[in-house]
């Protein structure tokens, strides 16, 4: 950085006030994202990559890799429903940039049988909030804070539009996690120009009418004229446009914890219900007869 930047503690301390966020974003704006991910790595205090192996969080592994020979670590949060190629992507990278990845998974859960076990197929279907719950939420959460994660960066875009319209370089959540978007201002165009000029692993599937891939179940194919570059997530559902990773924490935490609740007092009441119809009627007393 040039000797006219402003000056900020190494690491930053937290949390942050308004005003101190409000003055790293004026700064943050005018980088580059290789300059933005270079102050993040001055700067953050236990900064880790949180990636779902998309176009921009792979293009930012490649930015890493070219400025320091010691990356963040990289979280991946495995729904359990993801594409197989998506899989390969993640191995591919792995030998690609000599990383190693933290993988969580939904609490106590290895495959999608002890999944949908616990929880019921077609989660997804059945109560969305919760289905976003538990695979991505609670397990990021359960990331943070056995890795002892404070910052993050994401490969989150304004131009992917929805909520992210008015992205900043740098925001705090609600738990106060710090979220480094160093890829914040570029559009699909120059991410795609970077892969194509890098050689940069990317997703079969997407050479495959898919725009942007998330669960399987959740993703379909897009023709070029159908808008917004994450046309194909969560279709038929157009007010959807995150999956909870960047939603409220505590909101979505306080709802999922309401509906198991919920459950529980249902299936207790059914126990109820079932115990007393199976338990066998007493006669009725008989008087006895006088002498």
């Amino acid at each position: 950085m040039s000797s006219s930047a402003p000056t900020f503690s190494r690491p930053l301390q937290t949390p942050l006030s308004k005003e101190e966020l409000d003055r790293i974003n004026d700064y943050l704006r005018t980088l580059s994202p290789q300059e933005i991910l270079q102050w993040g790595i001055e700067h953050l205090p236990s900064l880790y990559q949180t990636t779902a192996f998309g176009l921009t969080g792979l293009v930012t592994i490649d930015m890493l890799s070219k400025l320091t020979s010691n990356p963040p670590p990289l979280i991946f949060i495995d729904t359990l429903y993801h594409f197989p190629e998506t899989l390969e992507l993640v191995e591919e990278v792995k030998r690609r940039y000599n990383r190693d990845v933290h993988v969580y998974k939904p609490y106590d859960c290895s495959n999608v049988e002890d999944f949908e076990a616990k929880y019921g197929q077609k989660l997804w279907e059945v109560d969305e909030d919760t289905y976003d719950f538990a695979v991505k939420v609670e397990p990021a959460r359960r990331a943070y804070d056995e890795l002892g994660v404070k910052s993050v960066i994401t490969g989150r875009r304004a131009s992917q539009g929805g909520e992210r319209a008015n992205l900043q370089p740098l925001e705090a959540d609600s738990t106060g996690l710090l979220k480094l978007n160093p890829l914040f201002a570029w559009n699909f165009s120059l991410v795609d120009q970077y892969v194509k000029e890098h050689n940069v692993p990317r997703n079969k599937l997407l050479d495959q009418g898919y725009k942007s891939i998330g669960d399987w179940h959740s993703t379909a194919k897009s023709g070029d004229g159908d808008a917004g570059e994450r046309a194909g997530r969560w279709a038929g559902k157009a007010e959807k446009t995150e999956c909870g990773l960047h939603k409220d924490y505590f909101a979505m935490k306080a709802a999922a914890k309401k509906v198991t609740r919920e459950k529980e007092l249902q299936a207790q009441k059914e126990a109820q219900a079932q115990a007393q119809a199976s338990s066998p009627v007493s006669p009725p007393a008989v008087a006895p007869t006088a002498a």
